[in-house]
């Protein structure tokens, strides 16, 4: 038996902005340099994954990510040096809250797996 942590952002009408699923889509326009690609990495459609940052970007107030047009100049995408914070950040609480949540899970449920 072990714990399971889902983490979001909400925004101010409780609609969430911000979960794993985004940050994985940061982290494939870094890895990837490509707003489509990143989506073709998650098996997304285009369409969603603008959706998905352009609602952070709203949510937060602030560009992520910095895009160019496609065509036959064949666009791209990064993350702004904002967006690589905001990522950093979202992933170090992430990680530290997995590790509250082991713990504390490891102390109340002690004896009973």
């Amino acid at each position: 038996m072990s714990p399971e942590v889902r983490l979001r952002l909400l925004d101010e009408h409780g609609h969430p902005f911000m979960g794993i699923g985004v940050l994985w889509l940061l982290d494939g326009i870094d890895r990837s340099g490509s707003l489509a690609g990143a989506a073709r990495g998650m098996k997304l459609s285009y369409p969603k994954a603008l959706r998905m940052v352009r609602e952070l970007e709203e949510a937060l107030g602030q560009p992520l990510v910095v895009r160019e047009r496609g065509g036959c100049q064949r666009g791209g995408a990064a993350l702004t040096p904002f967006g690589e914070r905001f990522r950093a950040t979202y992933r170090a609480w992430l990680v530290r809250v997995e590790e509250l949540a082991r713990e504390e899970f490891a102390h109340h449920f002690a004896g009973l797996s």
